[in-house]
C-alpha cells in the first residue's frame, strides 16, 4: 500500500545549542568553586542570575536581591 500525503522521509537534522555550564564555575588557581545552587532541587541545579533576583527554572524558586538603603533614599528624593 502507498503512503498517503506524498513524500515520506526523514526530517532534516537540527543541531542543539551547546551547554553553557562552564559559566557556572569559577577557577581560582587550583580551586574550583560553584555558583549559587537551588536549595530545593539540590546541588546539581544552578540558579539563574538577573539584576534583581536569582531564579530556578526547574522548580521556579526565586530569591530577590534587595537594594541598599542609600539607593532607595536617592530614588525617593527624585
Amino acid at each position: 500500500m502507498a503512503a498517503k500525503g506524498g513524500k515520506q522521509g526523514k526530517k532534516p537534522h537540527k543541531n542543539k545549542p551547546t551547554s553553557k555550564k562552564y559559566t557556572k564555575y569559577k577557577i581560582d588557581g587550583d580551586k574550583i568553586t560553584r555558583e549559587k545552587t537551588c536549595p530545593r532541587c539540590g546541588p546539581g541545579i544552578f540558579l539563574m542570575n538577573t539584576k534583581d533576583r536569582v531564579y530556578c527554572g526547574k522548580c521556579h524558586y526565586s530569591e530577590f536581591n534587595s537594594k541598599p538603603k542609600e539607593e532607595v533614599k536617592e530614588e525617593k528624593k527624585e
